[in-house]
Order: C-alpha cells, then structure tokens, then sequence
C-alpha cells in the first residue's frame, strides 16, 4: 500500500523560492507554526541558551514576578521565535508580537505597551530596525514601567505620564551590533544563538517527520541535515520539499538515495550550496581565475544586484571556508576549488 502523507504542500516549490534561505516564507508560516516546539524541554540544541533561560524563568515563577526582559540574537531560523513563544508558554503569560519595523513612531509603541495586561510577553522581532523616538520611549518602560505621551505641540505640549503593568520584553536581532549600548544593558538575560551541527538538524528533523507521519531513514535524515547550514529553519523546509517528491513519486519510505534526488531536483547540493552560491563560485573561479575580484563585478558577472550577493550567498559561503574577503577584492580559497572538482592552482 502506499504511504499517504497528510497536508502535503505543492509539488515543486515556487518560481523563484530559496529553499536555503533562512528568512520565512509567507505560505509557510502555518506549517511552521505547526513544526514549533511548546516547552523548553522539547526545543532540540542551543543547550547553553536552554540552560540560562530555564534558570531565568525557573526563579521568576518562584518569585512570583514577570521574568527579567530577554534579548535573543544570531542569524535567522534558528529559534529565536520559537524560544519568544516558549517563554510565555512557560510563563503561562499571553504573547503580544509586533516587529522593529512596524513600530515607527513612538506613538506606535505607546498604543502596545499601553494595552499590555500584567505578566504579559511583548516579544519584537528585528528590534534593531525599531525608530530612533520609540527606542528612547522603550527605555523607561523597560526600566521603570512607566511612558510619557506627549500631548499637543510646540509651547502648549503637555508630557502625561502613563504607569504601565508589570510585563516581559522578549527582543530578537539578527544584528546586534545595531542595537546602542542604553538598549542592549536593560536586558537582564541575553543569549546568542549559534548555527546547529548535523547530530542536532538529526533530531529537529526527527520531531518534524514524526509529526508529519512521514517514514524516513537515519541515513536520509543525515543526508538532509548535511544540506540545511546548521540551520532548523531550512532543514524543515527541505524535508517537506523531500515528502513532496516522494508523494508524487510514490515513494513509501524514504532513504538516502531518495533525499539526495529530491534535493539534487531543487538544486541544493551536498554542501547546501544553492544555485546562487555555485554561480559566485563558478565565475569567481572560472571567470576570474580564482580573484581576487571586486563585488560589484563578481555580482554583474553573475547577473544579481551587488547587495544580493553580499548579503545572501556571501555569509554562508565565507563561513564555509569556499571564498575569502581581501581587500583587493574576493578570492576562492582551496575548498572551493575542491568543491568544484577542480585542482586550486599553486600559490
């Protein structure tokens, strides 16, 4: 008989989709909502984050007070939303989200913070993008729990201030380097998540395929994690990508052999490399001789915007060890070469 799997998503995946990038798409966002985990015990990896956050929110319960406000940073799809969630699970507390960029003026803020209930979780993603006036508004409310809304203009402006309930602010950045120092101090917990290796993609993946009653090997599990740069968000979306072709291909369980070909359709190679990232590596090699090169060139001999290049294949590809970053210019270092089945030239 043939294994049916449920909630399967389209066959093949968008024009245009990235299936390794980390930011989230929008037609996934509910099944991804599904795939979260609801307890802290359950989140799989960044053990040293578990461990801090758990005593943090362990000795607010016993003090019976809202627990100190948590800044959680590091790149995109590694949990940082998902851990924003458990916070308020484990608190017990209704969560409130809003985002750095929705919140451009501090009038803004002042409408969210001042609707808050005692004990509840505010959590901002991208906090870094937040306006200027209302970063210096969030100040005093982290602090003291209290804003000032400033009614009218000029001479007759008068300052009301606006007592606020007892609440928990759980920030996310993927660039906290942004965020000014007044900020970044009236955070009592601060954790920076790191990038996953394979052991643990293993067990994210091992949750997800049990709730999508999907059949996979150990070793097709390894064969996807490999390909998901140490990040759950990606290896989630690339094991629903390998249910799809095993549905349409009316495969009934699914081992290594089957990952790969699923994953060799939709261009994710046994490094993750993408079509993208080949690209730069293959002009910078072929075109350029190895570099160095500079960026905007290596970016029109690719035909992609400079700042898509920078800022999308760069990162992981200079995180890899394939290229490097000079001065001069961009250079393809031994790996990649080696990735591409070629012999790096001497020097």
């Amino acid at each position: 008989m043939t294994q049916q799997f449920p909630d399967h998503a389209a066959a093949a995946a968008a024009p245009g989709q990235r299936l390794v990038g980390a930011e989230e798409e929008p037609d996934e966002q509910t099944i991804e909502s599904a795939l979260r985990p609801k307890a802290l015990g359950d989140f799989v990896g960044q053990p040293r984050v578990r461990q801090q956050l758990s005593l943090v929110l362990e000795a607010s319960k016993l003090r019976g007070r809202s627990a100190d406000h948590i800044l959680l940073s590091g790149p995109p799809g590694l949990g940082k939303t998902t851990l924003a969630m458990i916070v308020a699970e484990e608190m017990g507390a209704p969560l409130r989200i809003s985002s750095g960029p929705a919140i451009q003026h501090s009038g803004d803020l002042a409408a969210i913070l001042s609707s808050l209930t005692p004990g509840e979780v505010l959590f901002l993603d991208e906090i870094h993008r937040m306006s200027r006036p209302a970063e210096e508004m969030l100040y005093m409310a982290m602090e003291d729990f209290r804003v000032d809304i400033v009614v009218g203009k000029g001479a007759g402006a008068t300052s009301i201030p606006l007592e606020l309930p007892p609440f928990t602010l759980v920030a996310a950045t993927t660039r906290a380097g942004l965020l000014p120092g007044p900020l970044r101090d009236r955070f009592g917990f601060t954790g920076h998540l790191e990038f996953y290796d394979v052991a643990e993609l293993e067990l994210v993946l091992r949750r997800s395929a049990g709730l999508l009653d999907l059949p996979i090997s150990t070793e097709g599990f390894t064969e996807i994690a490999s390909r998901s740069r140490g990040t759950p968000r990606i290896a989630n979306r690339l094991l629903r990508r390998v249910r799809d072709w095993a549905l349409v291909h009316d495969v009934g369980h699914i081992d290594a052999r089957s990952c790969a070909a699923a994953l060799d359709m939709y261009e994710v190679d046994a490094r993750g490399l993408d079509r993208l990232d080949r690209s730069v590596l293959e002009a910078l090699v072929h075109k350029f001789g190895g570099g160095p090169v500079g960026l905007s060139t290596l970016a029109i001999a690719v035909g992609e915007e400079t700042e898509t290049v920078e800022t999308v294949a760069e990162p992981y590809l200079v995180r890899e060890g394939l290229i490097g970053r000079t001065p001069r210019g961009r250079i393809a270092l031994p790996a990649a070469w080696d990735h591409l089945g070629l012999a790096a030239p001497e020097g």
